[in-house]
């Protein structure tokens, strides 16, 4: 006799029939897709509101005035003068050290590939234990990198307590945390590129700088497309190094897009202006993001053609 008949009960199997079975396959990313909606509609109707959690018999809708009033702003226009000025600054130092340190590297061997993980380590550091770190190596008082700088004739180097200083050392940090993600995937690309290009030209005797600027770079721009969209996309949303080290300051001096919208929400219970503002940061990352999403479109179809 069988299990199902000394169990005295019938084992039923669940089937699923063809026509069902992509709905039930895509599930998963539909529950996902609403995890993201809800909070994302839920922040576009705050941002139309006048709501403050100290005054919530105040609350109602005013359709727009917090983004009306962001033109006549002068906090707004610095927040956002900030927000790209340390976007595009780091972005554009990690992909030339990235880039760097990857045709360094190129060549596998096992010195490369030991000296590649190592480089990795910074990267496996949460961005803000990584600030908290510098903030203690950079304090002037017994911090080793004032130290250092005393030593090479920079007394009373304020790193990021001074204003004129201050984007310089967040700089720093997240250059120093964020450069391996560019460097692992632009070496990635540069393992993967097709040899026979390149043994054609050594047999030609083209001159290295001519195949960096002719082979190389034209083959590897799908990657570093790829690496500055994640990085600007990270760095334009920028929150736990600045806020770790300087929590917006000194002054508004670092006063990016998440760290204006924290101390609005937190500070000031201003919940309408925060979420504009974040609805301005995804408007402005979702713009980006389709520029570079539509040239690497755009060269990949330009290669498929040529191949």
């Amino acid at each position: 006799m069988s299990d199902a008949t000394h169990s005295g009960f019938p084992k039923r199997r669940f089937k699923v029939s063809r026509r069902m079975l992509p709905y039930v396959l895509s599930l998963p990313a539909l529950l996902v897709c609403i995890g993201i909606l809800i909070p994302f509609v839920t922040a576009v109707l705050y941002s139309l509101q006048r709501y403050r959690l100290s005054q919530p018999w105040a609350r109602k809708w005013n359709w727009g005035e917090n983004y009306w009033n962001f033109l006549s702003d002068d906090s707004f226009w610095n927040t956002l003068k900030v927000s790209m000025t340390y976007a595009f600054t780091t972005v554009g130092i990690e992909l030339l050290l990235g880039l760097g340190i990857a045709l360094l590297l190129q060549k596998r061997t096992k010195f490369n590939n030991f000296v590649s993980i190592m480089l990795l380590m910074p990267l496996m550091t949460a961005p803000a234990l990584a600030a908290l770190m510098w903030k203690l190596m950079t304090n002037p008082g017994f911090g080793i990198l004032s130290y250092f700088a005393g030593l090479l004739g920079f007394e009373d180097f304020n790193w990021a307590s001074d204003p004129q200083t201050a984007m310089l050392t967040v700089v720093i940090v997240d250059v120093w945390v964020y450069t391996p993600f560019i460097m692992i995937l632009l070496l990635a690309g540069l393992r993967s590129l097709p040899q026979q290009p390149f043994e054609a030209a050594a047999l030609d005797g083209v001159p290295r700088w001519f195949v960096f600027y002719r082979i190389t770079l034209p083959m590897l721009t799908p990657f570093l497309l790829t690496a500055v969209l994640f990085r600007m996309i990270e760095s334009i949303q920028q929150f736990d190094i600045i806020y770790a080290m300087t929590q917006g300051g000194p002054g508004d001096a670092l006063t990016v897009f998440q760290v204006e919208a924290y101390l609005n929400f937190f500070q000031s219970t201003n919940v309408g202006r925060s979420a504009a503002l974040m609805m301005i940061l995804w408007a402005i990352t979702y713009f980006l993001s389709n520029i570079f999403i539509k040239n690497w479109l755009r060269l990949r179809e330009r290669q498929r053609g040529e191949a």
